[in-house]
């Protein structure tokens, strides 16, 4: 006789163990935790962002000014990803968080100036710093005035309506009593207040940007047109929180013709990119590496690396940017390609029902399964139980024998029901405990021999 191979002792063992299974139990058990579960997901997947959108928009700045000059930039930093970019020309900081709070506008990011909003708007949320944007008064002669109120009188273009030029001009002119003057402070800015200063229609012009936006380089290099050096800058910080005390050393913009003369003292707010609370969180992680490698870079008035940074301003600092300047780029972004890492982000949601749902079901359903395929025998312990005790009443008007027939309905039931092996001690136990009622029944005292004991093979073998 040949020896078992392995692979007929683990079919052997499989059938063994299949044997132990009630596949009835384990569909009425297995389909409701399954249900279970799929509601679970249906009901995650409805709070899974959509897929990203193609295109993007930021509302920008005015035609020449450092914000449209930032939004060029994030341009090929984005699209290469397949999201396209729309940039907004806009009127400035205000005009931008208007069109952010507006349902009305598909506006996704907009640049905000610090200082322009009292307390933090609801449903807006900061992506951090961008860059120093420090407030330059030009005027026209020679260098030498040293504060705002030395203007007075003159001629000011301050910005137009819509601007945070205009109103971060407005606030610091106010501490001087000179922002009342309207027909002095016009709303001229960018390359429209350059031309104006040179045509001497205005005296002087504020400016809140960048070293390298358009109107002030053109203006830095304009012969007849002084920048002032804010002897009270360190005052203007102090009052004004949103405000930073900068040096701009003398040289630094041009060593050959000496631009500027001297060290020029200057007060700047920040820059802040913002979005909406409800811009899809790939477009956020977009624009966050776009800020990344458009700020890095060092300039007059930031070293290497300081920008962009974790300051939200006058706003909330969005929980995908904390994250983001604290350890870097979502994980699976950093190994795989964009859409991809974005599919799986998304899909990371569906592991909620999972793991609260699926875990725990996997745990009582064992528990769950061995109940059900002992309640099969519980119940007739209940009735064999009531047949006894009635039985053994001494007033009962049934005769014996109609009680024995109980006892054998009750047997051929039982012998009826469908067991697992692994539980067949108690379809054993729960007939051994039939036998005994009978034999009670029958007044055979315990231990006797019965008077007709049953023949071999008789006993029906468990299923």
């Amino acid at each position: 006789m040949n020896a078992p191979t392995p692979y007929t002792l683990r079919a052997s063992a499989l059938r063994n163990w299949l044997r132990q299974l009630s596949f009835r139990d384990m569909f009425a058990l297995g389909v409701p935790a399954l249900l279970i579960i799929a509601a679970g997901f249906w009901f995650a997947a409805r709070y899974i962002k959509p897929a990203p959108p193609d295109q993007t928009t930021i509302s920008c700045g005015a035609q020449g000014s450092a914000y449209e000059s930032f939004c060029a930039r994030y341009k090929p930093l984005i699209e290469p990803f397949g999201v396209g970019v729309k940039a907004l020309e806009s009127a400035g900081s205000i005009e931008n968080l208007k069109r952010l709070n507006d349902p009305e506008q598909t506006v996704d990011f907009a640049f905000v100036q610090g200082g322009s909003v009292e307390d933090h708007p609801p449903g807006l949320l900061s992506l951090g710093a961008a860059y120093y944007e420090p407030v330059w008064v030009f005027y026209r002669g020679r260098p030498g005035l040293e504060r705002l109120d030395q203007l007075k009188g003159l001629r000011i273009g301050v910005g137009p309506e819509g601007s945070g030029t205009r109103h971060l001009a407005l606030q610091m002119l106010a501490a001087h009593g000179m922002a009342d003057d309207k027909r002095r402070l016009l709303p001229l800015s960018g390359i429209a207040g350059v031309t104006a200063l040179r045509d001497r229609r205005i005296d002087a012009l504020v400016v809140v940007g960048a070293v390298h936006s358009a109107s002030v380089w053109a203006l830095l290099y304009s012969d007849g047109i002084s920048l002032m050096s804010m002897a009270q800058a360190s005052a203007y910080s102090r009052r004004f929180p949103h405000l930073t005390m900068l040096t701009l050393p003398r040289g630094a913009i041009d060593f050959v013709r000496d631009i500027p003369p001297k060290d020029v003292s200057l007060v700047a707010t920040q820059a802040y990119m913002v979005a909406r609370e409800d811009t899809h969180p790939a477009l956020i992680d977009l624009m966050l590496g776009a800020m990344k490698p458009a700020h890095a870079e060092a300039s007059v008035f930031q070293r290497p690396g300081e920008f962009p940074k974790p300051d939200g301003g006058d706003f909330e600092l969005h929980p995908r940017a904390k994250r983001f300047y604290e350890v870097g780029p979502p994980f699976l972004q950093r190994y795989l390609p964009f859409s991809i890492a974005n599919l799986f982000d998304r899909m990371l949601v569906l592991l909620v029902p999972l793991l609260a749902l699926a875990l725990p079901l996997f745990k009582i359903l064992p528990q769950l399964y061995v109940w059900r395929v002992r309640s099969k025998l519980y119940r007739w312990y209940g009735e064999l139980k009531d047949v006894e005790r009635q039985a053994m009443l001494p007033d009962t008007k049934r005769s014996r024998a109609e009680w024995l027939d109980d006892i054998d309905r009750i047997e051929a039931a039982v012998a009826r029901i469908t067991v697992p092996l692994a539980h067949s001690d108690y379809h054993y136990q729960l007939r051994a405990h039939i036998h005994m009622v009978r034999r009670r029944l029958q007044g055979i005292p315990e231990g006797a021999a019965p008077e007709n004991p049953p023949s071999a093979g008789t006993e029906t073998a468990p299923s």
